[in-house]
């Protein structure tokens, strides 16, 4: 079964000049030359991206593509014209976004925020930065506590909407976030809280997410750390559960309810001292 957009284990059933044929179960699809790896030969099976060429052939490369078919992620625009506009998915030929797929329209060197997908009609992989519609939260795969992957979509009044697991949508709230983003960014998270979006009818979910792994989780992940920043810095660091949000950020890429915990833990264990400027690395701790 051959899967265009995707990679595939194919084997080599015939050698030409200009490079190998692949079992297609029919006459072959061509990997060219140029992505032949060094000592390929008829019955080997290689890994390869299938996807269509300027000429609407299907054909193999070696090439990873940024994207595969179902992907959402961030990616430049190459070119623009009256029909659409063509982005760099890392592969010889460009990813085109039908002028019908985009919001605001694309100039060259933008980058935007799209979902790959196959064209019905034309069978070719293409994008889109329309992607509500691919997103549901009717019936979810999640649930609370569970770590997913987060992907920024769109600013709101109370934080951002995420996509997650590029399945549903949730929200990363404001008091969540401590560093710049912006859409297109991707994450780890974790789901905080579902609740019904309409209390008399559970149809639809409402999703709260957190970046990070949740509790004591995500402490054991930090503790490590926090000790070889103190390791590095001569046992001590300015920082105490009085420093602000955004200094403890800047320093630790951590929010300050992960570094109180972390540190209280690591109090705890007697492996720092807390002081009144900072925190300090206990000798033999």
């Amino acid at each position: 079964m051959i899967k265009v957009g995707e990679y595939n284990v194919l084997k080599v059933i015939r050698e030409v000049p200009f490079g190998l044929y692949l079992d297609d179960g029919a006459e072959g699809i061509l990997l060219p030359r140029r992505f032949v790896p060094e000592g390929a030969a008829i019955g080997d099976e290689l890994k390869v991206f299938l996807y269509h060429d300027g000429e609407d052939r299907l054909i193999a490369t070696t090439q990873q593509p940024k994207g595969i078919l179902g992907d959402i992620l961030k990616l430049r625009a190459v070119t623009v014209n009256p029909q659409g506009a063509f982005l760099d998915n890392g592969l010889m030929k460009d990813l085109f976004v039908p002028k019908s797929k985009q919001q605001r329209g694309m100039i060259p060197n933008g980058e935007y925020l799209v979902k790959i997908y196959l064209d019905e009609q034309t069978g070719r992989l293409a994008a889109t930065e329309k992607i509500e519609s691919f997103l549901s939260n009717e019936e979810l795969t999640v649930k609370e506590l569970d770590v997913v992957d987060l992907i920024v979509y769109r600013r709101t009044d109370i934080g951002y909407v995420v996509i997650i697991n590029n399945k549903h949508t949730g929200v990363l709230h404001h008091n969540e976030i401590y560093r710049d983003i912006t859409a297109g960014d991707r994450f780890t998270g974790f789901i905080k809280k579902i609740y019904p979006e309409d209390k008399s009818a559970a149809e639809r979910w409402r999703v709260d997410v957190s970046a990070g792994k949740p509790g004591y989780n995500r402490v054991e992940d930090e503790t490590q750390k926090i000790l070889r920043l103190l390791k590095e810095n001569n046992g001590y660091l300015p920082y105490h559960d009085k420093s602000s949000p955004e200094e403890i950020y800047s320093f630790f890429s951590m929010s300050k309810k992960t570094f109180k915990m972390t540190t209280g833990n690591l109090y705890k264990q007697r492996k720092i001292s807390f002081e009144k400027t900072g925190i300090k690395l206990v000798v033999g701790g």
